[in-house]
């Protein structure tokens, strides 16, 4: 089989659409369905369901994407071992991180990054800490800075940066936010928005309340905190948020007897050798962390 067949067979596979996955691999659509059709005509077999807009893998599709991927990456994994021979920081480097990371921690660490070494193409994912927790576990990303999961796998290699402190949070003109010696019952009492509950972040306030007997009334949520933020400012709810995006558009809630924080850090597979791309930045990430930090 073709390799090339088989990177277009995957990536139409992960996207399921075959314009989506032209764009990934800077192809035409043509290009792609013609590797597409080789690939079928070679195992004399459909590998999608072409129906609307979706492409959908056939039961044939379900059991070559397993071997597929498995071929890729280790396919990737011989060309950064042979690549890394040397001490040269090149070559590509896949890295996930959350929204809120990529906004405030790591435009110094990438800056610094693109300075040292030019030579390297970075692919920066912005995506949910659990989406680029599952992607570093599957092999797709090689390294991802995420917020930390609550019980980590004993597959990956992780590495706390920082202890985010987390606060609740009200616009200033809600009435939790006038407010003198909060408790929990209080906020139980009022409607929130808040980060989803399945995320790293949501469980933190999700279990408080399920652990005080508590319900949580939430209009809407969002794993967007920059949203968050915004739809707190105007007063649809209060919140729970990263003490450092405390300014003039939010009040600090004082809930003074409950202290919450999250950690945020890196992940890498303990099974996948790190390319130098990846070692240069983690280097960084661990001088970053040990910075002062900055309110």
């Amino acid at each position: 089989m073709d390799i090339q067949n088989l990177k277009a067979f995957a990536a139409v596979a992960q996207s399921g659409s075959f314009s989506a996955a032209a764009d990934g691999l800077h192809l035409t659509q043509p290009a792609v369905s013609k590797r597409i059709a080789l690939l079928e005509n070679e195992l004399d077999t459909p590998l999608f369901d072409r129906t609307g807009r979706r492409a959908r893998l056939t039961q044939a599709g379900d059991r070559l994407l397993l071997r597929t991927r498995s071929i890729l990456q280790q396919l990737e994994l011989a060309e950064r071992e042979i690549r890394d021979l040397g001490s040269t920081v090149s070559g590509s480097l896949n890295l996930a991180t959350s929204h809120h990371i990529g906004l405030h921690r790591l435009p110094p660490v990438l800056r610094s990054f693109s300075d040292r070494y030019p030579e390297v193409r970075l692919n920066i994912e912005f995506t949910d800490s659990e989406k680029a927790h599952s992607a570093v576990l599957r092999g797709d990303i090689e390294l991802a800075v995420i917020t930390m999961a609550p019980d980590e796998s004993s597959q990956l290699e992780t590495r706390i940066l920082w202890t985010d402190p987390l606060v609740f949070v009200a616009g200033p003109e809600h009435p939790l936010g006038k407010r003198e010696n909060l408790q929990l019952a209080d906020l139980s009492a009022c409607e929130n928005v808040l980060p989803g509950l399945d995320t790293y972040t949501g469980q933190i306030v999700k279990h408080l309340f399920q652990h005080h007997g508590l319900v949580l009334d939430t209009l809407m949520t969002t794993n967007y905190l920059e949203t968050i933020k915004m739809l707190v400012n105007v007063g649809l709810g209060w919140s729970m948020l990263p003490q450092s995006m405390l300014d003039d558009s939010l009040v600090e809630l004082p809930v003074k007897s409950h202290s919450l924080s999250r950690e945020l850090g890196y992940i890498y597979h303990r099974k996948h050798s790190l390319s130098n791309a990846a070692r240069a930045m983690i280097t960084l990430l661990d001088a970053e962390s040990k910075q002062p930090e900055s309110q």
